[in-house]
């Protein structure tokens, strides 16, 4: 395809190979040549003036370099562009997805407000569209505001956020893990208000949760870990029973090498040591979570880390530790305001760039005026200059009508005498058949009468050399018939074509195949219509099973049964519940197709079990 479109040398063309070509990349994993394929057509889409393709790659370049290449200055960058083509496009799902992904680079950067602007914003289209598809989009949308008015300390926004999502959770299909992290978030948000008795209530469901612990033992086990601390923020509580709790949820982190578990539960454990004045103990912990905080990019935990050790730790020790928390939260503060300050520029200039865009499209308008205006005068002149030599026009149009008219009385002799030529060869078949065959019959006729009263080897021999002139007149019958019928066009072949059609796409589709057909059925007495709608039935049907059907092996059989053609055709896929599905454009085509050859198709079909299709066409009153 690609060979192709640039030897034709047509942009658009190639375009559009190019962008199915850097979609292969992305589902093959080649993401280098995925982001090296979507910058060319960036390029290409810029210079054809394409906004939709310039829209779609903008968005695929800051997937890319927010999801593989880590860099969010880049994907901020691009995502912005691509919402201001959607906006003005008008296509709200893509500009909520945009404005999702843009409102999630800019929490990582610590930019709430913004991020929460973006988010509500994303939201309120979600929500518009009223769509039971984007549960799933609406779900992280209210996690990630949640999660924002927590940061900004604003609890009861936060868990009015969070309650939806809760809500939501129990709505989306084989999530339950939405519900639990939902769950989670209400709890850490309690526990922030001082409401510990709340926050326990939330802990303990999932703590109880038998399929939390088999199917998500990471999540269990920060969960073991909030709860402990949660109980001693509280206070009074059981010093063993709490530093078991603290030190079970450290031993699954470390069995499964979770590192953010790790770090987290060995803070909480050095706090507890710590306010239980086990300095010794608490030490420990502390310096291995400052450990483990310099491996993972988590600077919160980091900066808690040496706040712990600044207290655990004496003299000299104690200052370098508080020093570097003083310098790192510092160098943090000064990174957040430049991220702010750099994503506004880069929102800045790419509504500077819009802006001159527009300025130079009005410019542009305006000489396409003048240029229109030039252009008038001139036809303006043009017409008086050409109007001289109209006449010469008319009479040269005159001229020419009589040419045409010469030529159509000339091709009208033609055809008579075609005509003349197919009335004459008719005559010489008639004369062929009535001088010829028809008197050499008769004549042969007449001698077998005579010889009905003769007997004798002599008459025998008579006998057979009138016969051998009846075979001659014969082959002379069916050498006419055959001159006569030389535009008949053959049906056979069919079975070939069919054979040829299943062996092609299950090759290309990935399948085994089983194809029976019988010979009981002439084909060449069966209507073309007939033909062109069966092969489609079949070409359709292959193709829904490779889209939809996730199989491994199709059998399709031809029968004829009491003269109605039966076409049978089975896959081992997934299946589906034909009395909920509805028809998608496949099985309606292929209905449409049976029934306007006076057919019946019928789709028997259970989830799980594979489908079957049976399509019988009458045999009868077929003409070619």
């Amino acid at each position: 395809m690609i060979k192709l479109a640039n030897h034709i040398n047509i942009d658009s063309i190639i375009l559009r190979a190019n962008r199915d070509l850097s979609y292969n990349y992305l589902i093959n994993e080649d993401f280098d040549m995925f982001k090296e394929i979507s910058l060319r057509n960036l390029e290409l889409a810029r210079k054809l003036k394409d906004s939709s393709a310039v829209a779609y790659t903008n968005k695929n370049l800051g997937w890319y370099y927010y999801a593989i290449d880590d860099d969010n200055t880049q994907s901020y960058k691009y995502l912005i562009r691509a919402l201001d083509y959607f906006n003005l496009k008008g296509i709200l799902n893509e500009k909520a997805e945009i404005l999702a992904s843009i409102a999630t680079i800019q929490d990582l950067e610590k930019d709430y407000l913004g991020s929460e602007q973006n988010a509500i914003e994303a939201l309120r289209l979600l929500n518009n569209l009223n769509a039971e598809d984007k549960n799933e989009d609406k779900y992280r949308l209210l996690n990630l505001l949640g999660g924002l008015s927590y940061k900004l300390e604003n609890h009861e926004k936060s868990i009015e956020y969070h309650t939806k999502a809760l809500n939501l959770a129990k709505k989306i299909e084989d999530r339950i893990d939405r519900y639990s992290e939902s769950l989670n978030n209400l709890a850490l948000t309690y526990r922030a208000k001082e409401n510990y008795v709340k926050a326990l209530n939330f802990y303990e469901e999932l703590i109880n949760d038998n399929k939390l612990r088999k199917n998500d033992i990471t999540f269990y086990a920060l969960i073991l870990d909030n709860y402990a601390f949660t109980k001693f923020m509280q206070g009074n509580y059981d010093f063993d029973v709490l530093e078991k709790d603290f030190k079970m949820a450290l031993k699954i982190a470390d069995s499964i090498d979770d590192s953010y578990t790790k770090l987290a539960a060995s803070i909480d454990l050095s706090k507890f040591y710590k306010a239980n004045d086990r300095k010794d103990s608490a030490l420990i912990y502390a310096k291995e979570s400052y450990k483990i905080s310099r491996d993972i990019p988590i600077n919160e935990l980091y900066l808690e880390s040496m706040i712990l050790l600044s207290d655990l730790t004496k003299g000299e020790e104690s200052n370098n530790y508080l020093k570097a928390h003083i310098k790192l939260s510092d160098s943090l503060l000064k990174k957040e305001r430049n991220n702010r300050n750099k994503y506004a520029r880069i929102k800045y200039d790419t509504d500077q760039i819009e802006a001159e865009n527009e300025q130079i499209s009005k410019e542009n308008f305006y000489l396409a005026i003048l240029s229109i205006g030039l252009l008038f005068s001139a036809i303006l002149i043009y017409v008086v200059i050409s109007q001289r030599s109209k006449n010469r026009k008319l009479r040269l149009i005159q001229v020419q009508q009589k040419a045409n008219e010469d030529i159509y009385n000339l091709m009208l002799g033609q055809q008579d005498k075609v005509d003349e030529a197919r009335a004459k060869e008719k005559i010489r078949v008639s004369k062929e058949l009535h001088d010829g065959v028809l008197g050499r019959l008769f004549g042969t006729r007449l001698s077998l009468d005579s010889m009905n009263f003769k007997d004798g080897k002599e008459a025998m021999m008579t006998r057979a050399n009138y016969i051998g002139q009846l075979k001659t007149i014969e082959e002379d019958i069916r050498k006419i018939s055959h001159e006569l019928n030389t535009d008949f066009v053959s049906g056979t072949g069919f079975m070939e074509i069919v054979s040829e059609l299943i062996e092609n796409q299950t090759q290309a589709y990935g399948l085994t195949f089983d194809f029976n057909y019988t010979d009981d059925i002439s084909w060449d007495l069966v209507s073309n219509k007939t033909k062109i709608n069966i092969y489609r039935i079949i070409q359709e049907s292959m193709q829904n099973i490779y889209k939809h059907a996730n199989a491994n092996a199709i059998k399709i059989s031809i029968s004829l049964e009491k003269d109605v053609i039966c076409l049978e055709i089975i896959d081992d896929g997934e299946g589906f519940d034909t009395s909920k599905s509805k028809k998608g454009i496949g099985l309606k085509n292929m209905t449409s197709r049976v029934e306007d050859i006076n057919g019946k198709i019928t789709f028997t079909s259970h989830t799980g079990d594979g489908t079957t299709v049976n399509v019988k066409i009458p045999y009868t009153n077929q003409s070619t």
